[in-house]
């Protein structure tokens, strides 16, 4: 009994090993690379199959500098608007979550732009406790050997922002009929409205939760100055926010 526990502690042991050192591998080749492929993508072509639908899969990398910064900003607004300050994890966020998960009303998560672009990437969709466990580990890895704009540049290149629709420019043409670098406000704040869902929303035409959503994202922009500073953001700088 002693030999076949040392035996699979050892096996457990070298598989350990080798996650490890295939996770970190991966994250740094993706602080250069494009990601071309999702599971995220691969699953959701799967279900279309399995429904007997077309595959449907839009997805064009581009740079940073090709993304309009009106929908960096709109994301950060919508999503993460301690994005530029936390190392990941927003504690704030998941408490507020928590509480209100807890006190019955809608169900929201206390993911932080880091940890979705870890799920999108590395990982698949769910909400149990393995899952969570391996999206912690790569949201520590990212955070370490990626920066602000990396994290931010394959975060809007793999995010699903329609069905079969993502990353920015793929969105941003689908929607808007136009390259991602010139979305303006409006357009940027639309998009960013729908993440919550975007298999059933629509940034266009919007309806009357996604204008309403819409309208708070182009208010907390305006109190952000409608600018996204990756390299001169401090603690004490923090804009201030409507509720």
């Amino acid at each position: 009994m002693i030999k076949l526990f040392g035996k699979l502690f050892g096996i457990a042991w070298r598989i350990f090993l080798v996650f490890v050192i295939v996770s970190v591998i991966s994250v740094v080749l993706y602080r250069w690379l494009p990601v071309p492929l999702t599971p995220l993508m691969i699953i959701r072509n799967i279900e279309q199959i399995g429904d007997g639908k077309g595959v449907v899969l839009e997805h064009d990398w581009v740079p940073l500098d090709e993304i309009s910064p009106k929908l960096q900003l709109a994301v950060v607004c919508s999503e993460d608007q301690n994005y530029l300050k936390h190392f990941g994890f927003d504690l704030g966020a998941i408490k507020k979550a928590m509480k209100e998960n807890e006190e019955g009303k809608r169900f929201r998560g206390g993911s932080t732009i880091t940890q979705q672009t870890a799920k999108n990437v590395f990982l698949w969709q769910g909400r149990s406790y393995l899952r969570k466990a391996f999206e912690a580990w790569f949201t520590l890895l990212i955070e370490l050997f990626w920066s602000k704009e990396r994290i931010m540049e394959v975060y809007l290149n793999s995010i699903e922002m329609g069905p079969g629709i993502y990353g920015a420019e793929a969105a941003s043409r689908h929607w808007f009929r136009k390259p991602a670098k010139k979305l303006n406000k409006d357009e940027a704040a639309a998009i960013a409205a729908i993440l919550p869902n975007p298999l059933r929303l629509k940034a266009n035409p919007a309806s009357n939760y996604v204008s309403t959503r819409k309208a708070w994202i182009k208010q907390q922009m305006n109190f952000w100055g409608n600018t996204l500073d990756y390299n001169k953001y401090k603690d004490d700088d923090e804009p201030s926010r409507a509720n």
